[in-house]
């Protein structure tokens, strides 16, 4: 009933910045929070940011804290994640989320609801 579709991954040199996005599908998401998890080779799957339904609020990990924004267009349902100033330590497939609470809350304790297929950020000279 629902879908999350993410893309902009690639492949880019320290220090270089992408822009991930990610489309909602199905039912309207209206008053759902959305975000971003990552997960690298070997590692767990981890938190990055959730924005709440009206922007308002956004939370990140420690350690993109400063270097990647998230953002969202309620109207068109779709959400991206600037990031800037990539390190090797954000080379990670990035998933687009989604939690049906409008706050935040849920999707930063890893409580989400909705997943994308995942997009591949590779960090490299």
């Amino acid at each position: 009933q629902v879908e999350l579709v993410d893309d902009g991954g690639g492949v880019v040199q320290p220090g270089g910045s992408l822009r991930l996005s990610c489309a909602a599908f199905g039912r309207s998401f209206s008053g759902y929070a959305m975000g971003w998890f990552r997960q690298a080779p070997g590692k767990e799957r981890e938190f990055v940011a959730a924005i709440s339904w009206n922007g308002d609020k956004r939370d990140y990990a420690d350690s993109v804290k400063g270097r990647l924004t998230i953002s969202r267009d309620k109207a068109k349902n779709t959400a991206s994640l600037q990031m800037n100033s990539l390190n090797p330590a954000d080379a990670a497939v990035n998933y687009c989320t989604a939690e049906m609470n409008p706050v935040t809350t849920a999707i930063v304790k890893g409580n989400v609801e909705w997943w994308g297929d995942g997009t591949q950020v590779t960090v490299a000279s």
